[in-house]
């Protein structure tokens, strides 16, 4: 039985912008446009009416932009009522752009230049499907080291970590893969995800996107 396609919301102010991406989209293998969206509003309304499994997401756009839907969009409320995850990709046309930053830091799992190449955008939708960012760990830490100035304390939650789940957190915070992480930890990969999974209950996040942003956000990343 093949697995269902990975549903898709695009949002964007710029129609002609949507079609070719949807063109792009339908015509690989296992993903499909389940809705479009002129603005963050509408496309705050689609999540909830749609529940897609992906949305690319326009920084600038008019009534509501990217950063702010983004926000809306992981709303604990909002969230909870939610049958399955989604995940928000946020589409520039700068690289390393502030707004991006704010935007991963409210729940997006990255982004993506609007000159990036088909395969390149069929790879970023799978990807953050599976839970993971589509940045470069050190792209990442040089946007998320101008997020946050000073760290804020480490909640009692991060001390109900075992001393392994903190070994696999910090390596995760880095940018580490699980077949890097298995190597550095002397454990098999089905193990390391056996803890990214324990780490991410007990601190309540959603995916590993998350856990670097907890790490930068209370001065816990060692590079």
């Amino acid at each position: 039985m093949s697995e269902p396609d990975i549903r898709v919301l695009l949002v964007d102010d710029q129609e002609l912008f949507r079609a070719g991406v949807q063109v792009i989209i339908n015509a690989q293998p296992g993903m499909s446009v389940v809705g479009s969206a002129g603005d963050g509003l509408e496309g705050i309304r689609l999540v909830d009416e749609l529940e897609p499994d992906v949305v690319l997401m326009d920084i600038r756009m008019p009534e509501m932009d990217g950063v702010e839907a983004t926000r809306q969009i992981f709303l604990p409320d909002r969230a909870a009522r939610r049958a399955r995850p989604v995940r928000v990709v946020v589409l520039t046309t700068f690289n390393l752009d502030d707004r991006a930053a704010r935007a991963i830091r409210y729940g997006a799992s990255g982004f993506l230049l609007k000159d990036t190449t088909p395969l390149m955008l069929r790879d970023a939708i799978r990807t953050v499907h599976a839970g993971n960012a589509v940045l470069a760990p050190s792209d990442l830490s040089t946007l998320l080291d101008s997020q946050f100035q000073e760290a804020v304390p480490i909640p009692a939650s991060y001390q109900q970590l075992t001393e392994k789940e903190r070994e696999v957190f910090e390596a995760v915070a880095r940018g580490l893969s699980n077949t890097e992480i298995a190597t550095q930890v002397f454990a098999s990969e089905s193990t390391v995800k056996t803890h990214v999974g324990s780490i991410l209950r007990k601190l309540a996040l959603r995916d590993r996107v998350q856990i670097v942003v907890f790490a930068h956000q209370h001065g816990l990343v060692k590079l």
